[in-house]
């Protein structure tokens, strides 16, 4: 059996990393156009360094909860049939031991380069200076999709929708397209959709199945049910 999950934000708010809508979050302390767009880049590229070395220095601090455990638990039980699709930048889902992960908006330990698009493993503390080991040019980025740019792997992931059997979306506000249209086109396709989520999101209508609660409760048991 196909299972895709997409996770997002929410999945990670339990270990101490903030949601967009955190008040008095991380976010809420930038102008995103600023820090998460390839102009503010462009206009004022030590910022947005600086800014994402501080959400790297989190990540790092943050442990993965027991609903990246859970998952992972379940890819390990039911080899081949499970991929996560995250709309989250951390690593936690891959410190937990989940190996079919797919991050769509990048990856915070991930450094690209501007010029080539070479990437290699982000130095815990990035800089403007550093040098791409493909090129040598010192064009170094967040390996980020920032505002405007196309989600990673879009091809894949549309792949892995159609044929899925179970879809789940697990922490996500159903308000960030294209992930957010991800449950709909495998409603469409026959899959047996579930939302896992604190509440219910903007697209809660879309699934047949609802469980609302902390991730580190609702995923567990959840997981439980399919592997009983």
């Amino acid at each position: 059996m196909s299972i895709v999950i997409l996770t997002g934000a929410g999945i990670s708010a339990e270990s101490g990393l903030g949601t967009f809508r955190d008040k008095d979050g991380l976010w809420t302390q930038y102008d995103l156009e600023e820090v998460a767009t390839p102009e503010g880049f462009a206009r004022n590229p030590q910022l947005v360094v600086d800014f994402y070395n501080a959400r790297r220095a989190n990540c790092l601090a943050a442990r993965p909860n027991a609903a990246h455990q859970a998952l992972a638990r379940l890819e390990a039980a039911r080899p081949g049939e499970v991929l996560i699709v995250t709309q989250n930048v951390d690593d936690l889902h891959q410190r937990a031991g989940s190996q079919r992960v797919i991050q769509m908006h990048g990856a915070l330990m991930s450094a690209l380069c501007a010029d080539c698009g070479h990437r290699w493993p982000a130095p815990h503390v990035m800089s403007l200076a550093t040098a791409c080991p493909a090129c040598g040019a010192a064009r170094a980025r967040p390996d980020i999709v920032w505002f405007g740019e196309i989600p990673y792997h879009m091809d894949a992931i549309a792949e892995h929708v159609a044929t899925c059997e179970i879809f789940a979306a697990i922490g996500t506000s159903g308000q960030v397209y294209p992930a957010a249209g991800l449950a709909a086109e495998a409603r469409r396709a026959g899959a047996h959709c579930v939302e896992l989520n604190l509440e219910a999101s903007e697209i809660s209508r879309v699934f047949h199945e609802r469980r609302f609660g902390p991730a580190s409760q609702v995923v567990p048991d959840w997981v439980e049910t399919l592997l009983s």
